[in-house]
């Protein structure tokens, strides 16, 4: 049979037609491929946003806005042992909560015992001054800080908390700090209003860490606290928040008054 050939109308609209079945086909593939387990693309677009979101929440500067925000409460009733006997094994693994963190943030590290008790050490750099401190057990220049100091946290909930609690925050990594003796004394039981470390490099770890100790254990702060955090943390915001740390209930075999 002799073919004619289409008028020019009837052959656009089918070079149209057979573009848009390509481009529909290739959408189809895409979508699959994107969804698909086994891809490299290490996850769905929806996984990537929510890591995102989460990061963005996580910052250290964002988070002072989510503290409460109150005068500070009393000191009555306050004393250190209402925090539990000082460093206590609440984690269960046979070392108290001091040499722990020695065996953290020192280096060259030496045991008594093999594994737990620290004989010796070295701070490289001390966060608060920035110098080099050496430790011996019994003649010791470190001592370990609470970044939030327990008496602070007493005018500010921790009076109304449980004794587990409390002990809880009292043995907590993500709140306990190996410094130089000197300056934690100096320090006493300030928050970031009333005393920030020499080493102005280690500001923003510093305050980042009181941020997320209060805000894990649900402490509130005064205006003044809040706005030097915040001052503090604008210089450099894209600061973390810390994580981490113990549960904020010690074991019931641990007493505190």
């Amino acid at each position: 049979m002799k073919s004619f050939p289409l008028p020019a109308r009837l052959r656009s609209r089918r070079r149209v037609l057979a573009g848009t079945a390509l481009a529909g086909a290739a959408l189809l593939t895409v979508t699959v491929t994107g969804c698909s387990p086994d891809s490299d693309n290490g996850g769905s677009t929806q996984d990537k946003s929510a890591d995102k979101s989460a990061g963005k929440s996580g910052g250290a500067l964002s988070a002072v806005s989510s503290l409460k925000v109150k005068a500070s409460g009393t000191m009555d009733g306050y004393a250190r042992d209402r925090f539990g006997r000082a460093w206590l094994d609440t984690d269960g693994n046979h070392c108290d909560t001091r040499d722990d963190i020695l065996k953290r943030d020192l280096t060259d590290v030496k045991f008594t015992d093999g594994h737990c008790k620290v004989a010796s050490g070295t701070l490289t750099k001390d966060p608060y001054t920035g110098k080099t401190v050496h430790y011996v057990r019994g003649h010791s220049k470190i001592d370990i800080d609470h970044a939030v100091a327990l008496s602070d946290a007493w005018k500010k909930g921790a009076r109304q908390w449980s004794p587990s609690k409390r002990i809880a925050l009292a043995n907590d990594p993500l709140n306990l700090i190996a410094s130089d003796a000197s300056a934690n004394r100096q320090k006493g039981d300030g928050d970031t209003a009333a005393w920030l470390p020499s080493n102005t490099a280690y500001r923003c770890d510093y305050v980042a860490h009181q941020v997320a100790v209060k805000k894990k254990y649900g402490l509130w702060v005064t205006a003044a606290e809040r706005d030097a955090m915040k001052k503090v943390l604008t210089t450099c915001p894209s600061a973390k928040l810390p994580t981490g740390g113990n549960p904020t209930e010690a074991p019931v075999r641990f007493k505190a008054k």
